[in-house]
């Protein structure tokens, strides 16, 4: 029997050409649960962490997606062409689906696509050995905070979370083919972010720095943003090299190259005042003045939508009808972002 990939694939068309072509992100929640419950968590669009821990009557939409559904979307959007894919959540190891699908994602090559797993490293140590035995080619674990008091203040995090995020992270450079850190910069872990450098210099792991945007998720949440340029002064002068990014999707980010303690590794900063992209292709969005993701990522969720906008819910493509026939979702979904950029989608 043929596996899916193994099949004649028709392809995607129109602007999601371009999406792919241009390093757009398919990014797909297992679960919108978590344990912990980050301030500024948007959730993929769902409902955050926090609300449902402090309002138990308040739940985000019930799981319609079998590990079936999972990989046959994953396998007809990478087969047309889509080159980067975010195993988000929540947090994704908490869900039953994760390792069946993990472990059901084909042998492949970068050159084809890349698969990338987003984690809270909690349960990176239990998870690891079966983690060890997928394709996976890369773990981010969120590391946006260096104690309990601030794991506590950005994240409801308990004593004892940050040790074992540390030993997730140590345990998984063994494990996985790539390691990296996430640090969101906010008001509430600027003291520890040079902390965080130079752990992430110490293991030789990457490091991606990302500036706070304000979305209706977090609004009136959290301290004041900090900005990325101190960071990057610093970076610059113990960088052996630095480039500036401003092609594919997403924010514009400066790359820089430093020294690590295996050799040389990047550490990079998304920097709001380079530009953002993509968000000029939705031509009549009603929500484009108070913008700031842009179309750069396509989030299937396990609610089984699709959704190409952080801000418009409304805009979510129901993908269930299309779990057994790639052409019909391949053009569902290329007829959809169509009709978004275009600006006549409502």
């Amino acid at each position: 029997m043929s596996a899916l990939t193994d099949l004649p694939m028709p392809g995607l068309s129109g602007g999601a050409v371009d999406f792919a072509r241009r390093g757009g992100q398919l990014r797909v929640s297992f679960t919108p649960r978590c344990q912990l419950g980050s301030w500024f968590c948007h959730n993929e669009g769902e409902v955050p962490p926090r609300i449902t821990h402090h309002d138990r009557t308040i739940q985000p939409r019930r799981r319609a997606l079998a590990p079936a559904d999972y990989l046959n979307a994953i396998n007809t959007m990478t087969a047309a062409g889509i080159r980067r894919v975010f195993f988000t959540g929540g947090e994704p190891l908490l869900s039953p689906a994760a390792r069946p699908v993990l472990q059901g994602i084909p042998t492949h090559q970068p050159s084809q696509y890349t698969t990338t797993l987003i984690t809270n490293g909690l349960t990176l140590v239990k998870e690891l050995p079966w983690l060890g035995d997928t394709t996976l080619d890369r773990v981010k674990v969120s590391l946006h905070y260096f104690s309990d008091a601030s794991i506590a203040a950005i994240a409801e995090g308990k004593p004892g979370d940050i040790a074992k995020i540390k030993a997730g992270i140590e345990a998984a450079i063994d494990v996985i083919p790539t390691v990296e850190l996430n640090l969101l910069l906010q008001e509430q872990n600027a003291h520890e972010v040079m902390d965080i450098i130079a752990y992430s210099r110490h293991l030789g792991t990457g490091l991606q720095i990302i500036e706070l945007v304000d979305t209706d998720h977090n609004a009136g949440l959290g301290g004041a943003k900090i900005p990325s340029v101190d960071i990057a002064s610093y970076l610059r002068a113990i960088a052996t090299a630095e480039q500036v990014v401003t092609t594919g999707t997403g924010q514009g980010r400066r790359v820089f190259t430093v020294t690590g303690s295996t050799g040389p590794m990047t550490i990079e900063v998304i920097d709001a005042s380079l530009g953002r992209h993509h968000v000029g292709q939705c031509t009549t969005c009603p929500a484009r003045r108070k913008c700031i993701e842009g179309f750069w990522a396509l989030r299937l969720d396990s609610a089984g939508t699709l959704a190409p906008c952080l801000l418009r819910t409304d805009l979510r493509m129901d993908v269930t009808p299309y779990s057994d026939d790639p052409a019909a979702l391949l053009s569902a979904v290329s007829a959809h972002l169509d009709a978004f950029t275009e600006g006549t989608l409502r």
